[in-house]
């Protein structure tokens, strides 16, 4: 039998959101329960797991991989992230330690109007929440908006000329 797994890496907010609850949906059934508690305390989105093993292979190799000079970005951080997960600020400080501009954003905190199937459901509403995030993240005129959702990003990104990609391609282009 093979060894059980150290960590289950999640680079999809939203379902790491969901995948940290089963334990509590589960939390009365006596044979998934456990098994739920298990996976959840071994459920890791990146931006929590990436930062602390990036830094440490950096202390092994004697130094951080930077890149002074690559143009600002900005940084989503989606619902089911920083409310969901409670994951906050480890991506922006990430990218800043590697030498890149990461511009701040007023009202972070506010979702982009993605939120699942709340874009479908509510067209209005939503339209009306990505003008309002895509002002905040364009104030400071970003080479490229970065988040951790997939939902966000194309939702946002069906707002505006401004790329949007999810922060883990940025970083792969920027350290290969």
């Amino acid at each position: 039998m093979p060894a059980p797994a150290e960590a289950l890496l999640i680079n999809a907010s939203g379902c790491g959101a969901m995948i940290k609850d089963y334990a509590h949906l589960l939390r009365d059934d006596p044979v998934y329960g456990p098994r739920a508690e298990r996976l959840v305390a071994a459920t890791f989105d990146l931006a929590q797991w990436l930062p602390r093993e990036f830094a440490a292979a950096s202390e092994r190799a004697g130094g951080l991989v930077r890149q002074p000079g690559a143009s600002p970005v900005v940084f989503h951080p989606p619902c089911t992230l920083q409310h969901g997960q409670q994951v906050r600020g480890e991506v922006e400080q990430m990218l800043a330690s590697l030498g890149v501009t990461v511009q701040p954003v007023a009202d972070a905190h506010l979702c982009c109007g993605s939120a699942g199937t709340y874009s479908v459901l509510q067209p209005g509403l939503s339209q009306q929440l990505r003008e309002r995030k895509l002002s905040d993240l364009q104030a400071g005129g970003p080479a490229m908006v970065l988040s951790a959702n997939i939902g966000c990003i194309a939702h946002l990104q069906g707002g505006t000329d401004t790329p949007v990609r999810h922060w883990i391609e940025w970083l792969d282009e920027a350290i290969a």
